[in-house]
């Protein structure tokens, strides 16, 4: 009697460790720190969607926006232990990761516009930076682009002088930190969920966003003055643990693969309309003064910033910045 009970429990334990567990679905957390209505929050979603779809739920992304699991600090180490397998983090991030050539993306006025940026991330330069990540235990699967940062204050912001003293929120980028104190003003590292209440209590003067960010964020309330200097590409890098993707099956990587090229598609095929839509908000709003450069005296930004790339490339690699000048077309002598 005992000997067929101890038979029939096997035979249970099989049916539940079996067929029970293949068909258990993989699910994969991916954490970012803006919010659901943007580039990155939309694009998310999506690729969220055509995962469960092409996979028939063998997959299930759980997406948490708005640093609901970990803030800018704290996401990078999260991914390295395992504790999220995906993130989206912007380009400025790699730096304090140990690997500094990712922060050329952040110098002022490198891309004139999202092609210029797309001659890189869709590029071998940008398939070679992504290849760096492997030594830190993470794998790059794919460039987003948000978009081009504007300037925000307390008071306006027409010349690069009118920046001088004030306090500017930057990501922990190296080049953000040098490109406002050749500004005149005061780089402050902040994470970027913090940023809000620290323009709202006065810690901080300003910052710089693309308008998307600036909009979702309701940085109107706490801001008076939003100049479009255009001066600087804003674009993440979707990335996942290495370990975890290397363990998922081929068909299974092949599938995310797949899907997050066309989520790319999306992502990069929104960002610039949902900036426009986002600075046109903002000026109905009222409640933030939109300050439209004119192409002098957005010259007049460019020719003030642009010594930052000479001053950056002992960081950054001069050979590099030089690569990127060429897929780009971009003179420095002009200026």
């Amino acid at each position: 009697m005992h000997s067929l009970i101890a038979a029939l429990l096997a035979a249970l334990a099989l049916v539940l460790t079996g067929p029970a567990v293949a068909e258990q679905a993989i699910v994969i957390k991916f954490s970012h720190v803006v919010a659901e209505d943007t580039p990155k929050g939309r694009a998310a979603v999506y690729f969220a969607k055509l995962v469960e779809q092409r996979t028939k739920g063998r997959v299930k992304i759980q997406v948490y926006p708005n640093s609901q699991l970990y803030n800018d600090s704290k996401e990078m180490a999260a991914l390295q232990k395992g504790s999220v397998q995906m993130l989206a983090p912007s380009l400025a991030k790699f730096g304090p990761l140990g690997l500094p050539e990712f922060e050329v993306f952040d110098l002022p006025y490198i891309f004139d516009d999202y092609a210029d940026a797309h001659r890189v991330t869709f590029g071998p330069l940008g398939k070679e930076l992504l290849n760096k990540l492997q030594s830190k235990g993470i794998v790059g699967l794919a460039y987003w682009d948000n978009g081009f940062k504007q300037m925000s204050a307390n008071r306006p912001l027409k010349k690069p002088e009118d920046m001088k003293g004030l306090k500017m929120r930057v990501q922990p980028s190296a080049v953000l930190q040098v490109q406002m104190r050749t500004l005149g003003a005061i780089p402050e590292v902040m994470d970027f969920s913090a940023a809000y209440q620290a323009l709202k209590s006065g810690a901080v003067d300003g910052t710089e966003n693309p308008a998307s960010n600036f909009y979702t964020q309701q940085m109107q309330d706490v801001q008076k003055y939003l100049s479009v200097t255009h001066h600087g590409y804003l674009g993440y890098a979707v990335i996942v643990n290495r370990k975890f993707w290397d363990a998922l099956p081929a068909d299974i990587r092949a599938s995310l693969s797949a899907a997050l090229r066309d989520a790319t598609i999306f992502a990069n095929d929104i960002a610039a309309g949902a900036n426009i839509d986002a600075l046109e908000t903002i000026e109905r709003s009222g409640k933030t003064q939109v300050i439209r450069l004119s192409p002098q005296e957005r010259l007049e930004w460019k020719r003030a910033v642009i010594a930052v790339h000479r001053q950056m490339e002992s960081r950054i690699g001069k050979e590099l910045i030089q690569s990127i000048y060429k897929e780009t077309g971009f003179d420095r002598a002009k200026f």
